[in-house]
C-alpha cells in the first residue's frame, strides 16, 4: 500500500517519509495470504455492485455540514445546520461515531474501491472541519472530554471510547485508502490523547473501565503503531486486552454466554492485529479458537450471531432465539473483518465457505433501494426486515452496513507469491500489474451455476491458479480451459489448482451446481433452514397489514407495532430427510421455489431478496401429521 506523508509542518504530530514508507517491515511474516489493494478490483454488473452504488448515493445525500455540527459545536466552533437525528444527535452520548468515523471510512473505501471523487471531497472536507475542532490535547470527539471523567469514576455513561474508536478509525482510512495526510495527522493527535489518558490508571484500574464497551480501541492503536511505528501506541493497545476475556479464549474456553456479542468482536480483531505485528502466538490462539466457536456453534444458518444483541445460550445451542432481534447487524460485519485475519494466516477455504454464507445472507440484503440499513436481521417467524431512517437513525450497523456496501470487492481473490486464489464468484475484475495479469470474472451466479474467468497476459508464464471448490458443491462439477474438459475436480471444501503455462485470453469455466439441501438451528433438531447452494431461502409471507412504521425506524430502533410471532412453516415430512418431496426449484434462473407446506404451497425466495414482506428462515417437521 502507498503511503503518504502528512501535509503539515506541526512537529508535534508531524511522522516522516521514511517512517511511513517503512510501514510494511512492522509486519511479521504471518500471513502467507494476501489480499488485492480495493483499487485492483474492479465490480463487474452483479447485485453487489448495484448495491456499492445505492450505497455511495445514500452517503453522497448527507451534507458535510451537518456531519460536523456537532463537533463544532462542542468545540465552541460557530455551526448553522440542521442537527442528525438518532445516535447522532445532539444529547446522545454516542453522537460522532457515525458523522466522524463510520462515514469517513465508509468514504474512504468507496474512493479506493470505485473511485468515487465526489464521496473523496466530502470526505476530504470534513476531515478538515473535524482537524479545527481538535483541541490542542489531542482530543476529538463531538461530546466533552468530561465523558472519561464519568468512565473512570464508575459512573453510567455510552461507550466513550467506542466513538473515539470510529473517529480514529476514520482518520485511518481517510490517511490509508484516500491519501488524506491531514487525517493522519488528526489520527496521530487522538493516540497522543489516547496513550496520556491511559496512563493515569493503573492496570487494576482499567480492568474496571473496560467493562464498558470500547469498540476496537486496541485494533485502531495497533493501526497507527503500524503506520508510524511509534511504540509507545503498541504499548497503548495492549493495554486494552481485557483479561476476563482472552485468558479463557487463549486457555480454548468458550465462556461468552450471556457477553454482549459485538462488544466482543472488535477486541478480537484487535487481537489479530497484535499476532500480526508481534508474533506472539497466544493471540493467533485467542482469535482463531474465537472465530471457531462463534461460526460453528453460535451462528445461524445466515452466518449471522446473537439474539437480542447477546449470546444467550451456550455453544452449540440456539433453541428459543430466533427473535425480531437477531442477528445484529454489526456482529456479521465484524466476523468478516475477522474471517480475513484468520484466512491470511492459514489459507484454509473452509474460512470462505463461512465467509461466502455471510456475505449473502448476513450483508447483501441488509440495505434497502435508497440506501437505508438493517440493525438487525429478523428470524422471528412473520417478522419483517425494518430498516432506518435517512437521517434520524444513524445505528452503530448503520455505519458498519455503510462501510460494507463499500468494499464488496475485497477479498474475491487472493495471492501468496505468484499463485493467485479465486475465493468468490462475483463479476469482477482483477488487475495485477506487478504480474502483467488481468482476470475478468463474468459470471450470473448465484442465477446460473457457472463462473467463466478470461486472463489477461503481456506473455505466457507458468503459474497456479487456485479456485476455491465450495463445500456446498453438487454432483457433476467440472472444469473446463479453453472449451475442453479437464479430467480432474477437487473435494467439497477445499481448491482446486490448476498449474500451467497461461496465455493472453485463456479462458477458465467452472460448473458450480447447486442444489437444495437443509440445516438444523443449533440445539434444535426440529428447526431447520434450507439452502441453495450458498444461500439460505425464507418462506415469502406476504406484506397484509406491514406499515412504513412497521418497516423505517428512528432512535430506537424498533418497529412500531412489533409484528406477533408466528409459527414456523410446518411440512408434512422429516425435514432432515429428502428436501426435494416437500421443497421444489420452480424458476432456478430467478431463484424461485416453492414449497409444500401444512398451510398449503408457499412461495420461496432466497433471504437476501426479500424486502417490504414478512418471511421465515426456520421450518418445523409434522411427521406425525404425515404418518397419520
Amino acid at each position: 500500500m502507498r503511503a503518504f506523508a502528512p501535509d503539515v509542518a506541526d512537529p508535534k504530530a508531524a511522522v516522516s517519509d521514511a517512517t511511513l514508507i517503512d510501514a510494511a517491515s512492522r509486519e511479521k511474516p504471518v500471513q502467507s495470504m494476501h489480499a488485492f489493494a480495493l483499487n485492483q478490483v474492479r465490480l463487474l454488473d452483479s447485485d453487489f455492485a448495484t448495491g456499492a452504488a445505492i450505497n455511495r448515493r445514500y452517503l453522497q445525500s448527507i451534507p458535510v455540514d451537518r456531519l460536523a455540527r456537532s463537533f463544532r459545536v462542542q468545540a465552541g466552533l460557530a455551526s448553522s445546520a440542521a442537527p442528525l437525528g438518532g445516535w447522532e444527535k445532539p444529547d446522545c452520548e454516542l453522537r460522532g461515531h457515525f458523522s466522524g468515523g463510520h462515514y469517513l471510512s465508509a468514504a474512504a473505501f468507496a474512493y479506493a474501491s470505485q473511485g468515487d471523487e465526489i464521496l473523496k471531497a466530502r470526505a476530504d472536507e470534513l476531515v478538515t472541519q473535524l482537524a479545527a475542532c481538535q483541541q490542542p490535547n489531542g482530543y476529538l470527539s463531538a461530546f466533552p472530554e468530561s465523558f472519561f471523567d464519568r468512565l473512570s469514576s464508575g459512573q453510567k455513561v455510552w461507550a466513550p471510547f467506542y466513538t473515539i474508536h470510529k473517529i480514529q478509525a476514520g482518520m485511518l482510512d481517510m490517511y490509508r485508502y484516500a491519501g488524506n495526510r491531514q487525517a493522519l495527522t488528526v489520527a496521530t493527535g487522538i493516540g497522543n490523547w489516547t496513550v496520556r489518558w491511559l496512563n493515569g490508571f493503573s492496570d487494576a484500574q482499567l480492568a474496571h473501565i473496560l467493562k464498558t464497551e470500547y469498540g476496537g480501541m486496541n485494533e485502531s492503536m495497533y493501526e497507527l503503531y503500524a503506520t508510524t511505528g511509534n511504540g509507545r501506541y503498541m504499548d497503548a493497545a495492549h493495554r486494552f486486552d481485557q483479561v476476563s476475556l482472552f485468558d479463557p479464549l487463549a486457555a480454548h474456553r468458550d465462556e461468552l454466554q450471556g457477553l454482549h456479542s459485538n462488544t466482543q468482536i472488535p477486541k478480537i480483531i484487535g487481537a489479530a492485529r497484535r499476532y500480526e505485528l508481534t508474533g506472539d502466538p497466544r493471540y493467533r490462539r485467542i482469535a482463531e479458537f474465537f472465530w471457531e466457536t462463534v461460526t460453528t456453534e453460535r451462528t445461524y444458518a445466515t452466518g449471522g450471531s446473537s439474539n437480542g444483541e447477546f449470546w444467550n445460550t451456550g455453544p452449540g445451542d440456539l433453541k428459543g432465539q430466533l427473535g425480531l432481534y437477531a442477528a445484529e447487524c454489526c456482529v456479521a460485519y465484524n466476523l468478516l473483518k475477522l474471517t480475513r485475519h484468520i484466512y491470511a494466516w492459514n489459507g484454509d477455504p473452509r474460512a470462505f465457505d463461512y465467509y461466502e454464507r455471510t456475505l449473502y445472507n448476513a450483508r447483501l440484503g441488509t440495505q434497502d433501494a435508497n440506501g437505508l440499513k438493517l440493525y438487525y436481521y429478523p428470524l422471528q417467524p412473520g417478522g419483517n426486515k425494518f430498516y432506518n431512517s435517512p437521517t434520524d437513525s444513524f445505528w452503530c450497523c448503520t455505519g458498519s452496513g455503510a462501510e460494507e456496501f463499500a468494499r464488496f470487492n475485497d477479498s474475491i481473490y487472493f495471492r501468496e507469491g505468484k499463485d493467485l486464489y479465486v475465493n468468490l464468484f462475483i463479476p469482477s475484475e482483477l488487475s495485477w500489474p506487478e504480474e502483467q495479469l488481468t482476470l475478468r470474472q463474468e459470471t450470473a451466479f448465484p442465477r446460473e451455476p457457472l463462473t467463466r474467468l478470461v486472463l489477461g497476459l503481456k506473455a505466457p508464464e507458468h503459474r497456479a491458479i487456485h479456485l476455491r471448490i465450495p463445500q456446498w458443491i453438487g454432483p457433476d462439477a467440472a472444469v473446463r480451459v479453453n472449451g475442453e474438459t479437464l479430467d480432474v475436480f477437487a473435494s467439497p471444501g477445499s481448491y482446486l489448482t490448476l498449474r500451467r503455462e497461461w496465455r493472453d485470453g485463456d479462458r477458465i469455466e467452472l460448473d458450480l451446481p447447486m442444489q437444495l439441501y437443509t440445516e438444523a438451528l443449533p440445539g434444535d433438531d426440529e428447526q431447520r433452514a434450507v439452502l441453495y447452494g450458498p444461500l439460505v431461502l425464507a418462506a415469502r409471507l406476504g406484506s397484509a397489514g406491514l406499515t412504513q412504521s412497521m418497516q423505517y425506524c428512528g432512535y430506537d430502533a424498533a418497529p412500531n407495532p412489533e409484528p406477533k410471532p408466528q409459527p414456523s412453516p410446518t411440512i408434512l415430512a422429516n425435514a432432515a430427510q429428502d428436501v426435494s418431496s416437500w421443497m421444489r426449484v420452480h424458476l432456478a434462473s430467478e431463484l424461485s421455489f416453492e414449497a409444500t407446506t401444512r398451510q398449503g404451497k408457499i412461495a420461496v425466495a432466497p433471504l437476501n431478496q426479500i424486502h417490504a414482506e414478512r418471511y421465515a428462515v426456520y421450518w418445523k417437521s409434522d411427521v406425525t401429521s404425515e404418518n397419520s
